[in-house]
């Protein structure tokens, strides 16, 4: 796991950011980024499973739960956790409020809007084991 410092992680901790609205996404990639963290990007689950197919250091799937197109954010926690049980799971959304029971694994949820502090800090939280 990699160790923070000063708010900045030591070793680069790959997140795939998974958000249908452009703006949300690119907000969060650059807040991510400037954390310390390496950032992919992906605009819906099918784009983000093609994401995952061919890389092999995602550690983090950050996605929201509402998006069009063939499965939401849920149903890609959960596939994502049966194919690669490794990656941590952190849902978010503006509308949908799961249950713990609806996530995946150990995954954790953050209502938005967050503020960047709240996103680094489930994170962290994430990738320490809380």
């Amino acid at each position: 796991m990699s160790a923070t410092i000063a708010g900045e992680r030591t070793r680069s901790t790959t997140v795939l950011i998974v958000e249908d609205e452009l703006f949300v996404r690119m907000i969060g990639a650059d807040a991510l980024e400037e954390a310390g963290y390496a950032v992919i990007e992906a605009a819906c689950a099918d784009e983000a499973l093609a994401v995952l197919e061919a890389a092999d250091d995602v550690e983090v799937l950050f996605t929201d739960i509402r998006m069009p197109g063939s499965m939401d954010g849920l149903k890609l926690a959960e596939v994502v956790h049966e194919r690669w049980p490794a990656i941590r799971i952190l849902l978010t959304s503006g509308d949908t409020r799961p249950s713990r029971d609806d996530i995946p694994d150990d995954g954790r949820f953050l209502a938005k809007p967050y503020r960047f502090e709240s996103l680094s800090r489930e994170l962290t939280m994430l990738l320490d084991g809380r």
